[in-house]
């Protein structure tokens, strides 16, 4: 059994920072931004040279808090926390590490709860489509604010590894490094049809009223929680599903009721209600579409190996066995197109029991790859 280093320390208590740009930024689906705000978070230290900094993309709920605390809330750690530290697979001892809210989210960057200049309410459904290559172009700018020509790499996780993937892709010069964990090159028509009945739950909830809910003092908790239970079921796997809560009745036996009787059916529900409270509706059917969306092969005629060919990074990609909704067969279309060009790519396949879920945990076999290969990348 692998051991973390002793030396692992967290970065400590940490502040989120925010990046005003001005200048109108075009987005994929032909509407535009004249300007926005990016909230962010900055761990360890920029080197003289600025070559040292990691851009970690996050994926559907997650956000700019990815490692450390803030002051009174000990927790509330980031949520990639046991990856990013001193000591930690991405040492902050190395490097420069930033953690970014996308546009249209609900954590501090402009978004559906923004206020949209031109009605003086918020943006509601009124905010534009964004995409994977938007949030990249976006990072990107953010990247210009720091001083920063050239990242040493870009990671991320299911969602996160579409934009590490996309920025190989829109910025081959401006990244040495990619590293796509549990994620693909795009979604699976089932994928999408999961998505869609989560946008569903939200869109039928009465207190959606259109995405305008904020002018009704209304939040759409219904559909919001619906969506969060059904993703839950897909991120995590059927015998990490059994072994945590089997068949198991909360009161030893069956109450015949339609309240939660099994664990299982408590545990979904907790989650749906913690979620409801916490996230903007408008947020998470902006993302899922943003999921739905992303296809870098769809302009190619779905030749993936000819849509990577402007790839010039070292590659890590990582699946993990019991992953259903980003299969290890997704990754591996990756491995293959990126091979087929020439590319230097480091494939790992994780036996885990956890499910797509596996990429946020602290498993030893996992964080000692990653370890790895940070290790050899040159600052």
């Amino acid at each position: 059994m692998l051991e973390p280093p002793a030396a692992c320390q967290s970065v400590g208590v940490v502040e989120p920072q925010t990046a005003r740009f001005d200048e109108a930024l075009p987005l994929r689906s032909g509407s535009h931004l004249d300007s926005f705000e990016l909230v962010f978070e900055t761990y360890g230290k920029l080197n003289a040279q600025r070559s040292n900094a990691v851009l970690v993309c996050h994926a559907l709920s997650g956000s700019h808090h990815v490692a450390g605390r803030y002051a009174g809330e000990d927790e509330n750690s980031g949520w990639w926390d046991n990856l990013i530290g001193p000591g930690k697979p991405l040492d902050t001892n190395k490097f420069f590490v930033i953690g970014v809210n996308n546009l249209g989210g609900c954590h501090g960057s402009t978004g559906p709860r923004s206020t949209n200049p031109a009605t003086g309410q918020p943006w509601g459904a009124d905010f534009p489509f964004v995409t994977v290559e938007d949030w990249v172009d976006a990072q990107a700018r953010l990247a210009d604010k720091l001083g920063i020509e050239c990242l040493a790499a870009v990671i991320g996780g299911s969602l996160g590894g579409m934009q590490a993937l996309s920025w190989a892709l829109q910025y081959p010069n401006r990244i040495r490094h990619a590293a796509v964990i549990a994620s693909a090159p795009k979604l699976s028509a089932q994928n999408i049809a999961f998505n869609e009945v989560a946008r569903r739950a939200i869109l039928t909830d009465p207190d959606f009223h259109g995405g305008h809910f904020y002018a009704h003092g209304a939040l759409p908790e219904r559909g919001l929680r619906l969506a969060r239970m059904l993703g839950h079921i897909t991120y995590l796997s059927d015998d990490a599903m059994g072994e945590k809560f089997g068949r198991n009745l909360r009161h030893g036996k069956a109450v015949y009721s339609y309240d939660p009787e099994f664990e299982i059916e408590s545990y979904l529900r907790y989650q749906g209600d913690k979620f409801s409270r916490q996230f903007d509706a408008n947020t998470y059917l902006l993302t899922t579409k943003a999921l739905d969306y992303y296809d870098p092969a769809f302009e190619y005629d779905d030749d993936l190996t000819a849509a990577l060919a402007a790839a010039r990074a070292n590659f890590l990609v990582v699946a993990f066995s019991t992953d259903w909704r980003f299969s290890p067969e997704r990754s591996r279309e990756i491995v293959y197109a990126l091979a087929h060009n020439g590319r230097n790519v480091t494939y790992a396949e994780i036996d885990s029991a956890a499910g797509h879920d596996s990429f946020l945990l602290d498993d030893p076999q996992y964080h000692a790859i990653l370890s790895a290969w940070f290790g050899r990348i040159e600052v």
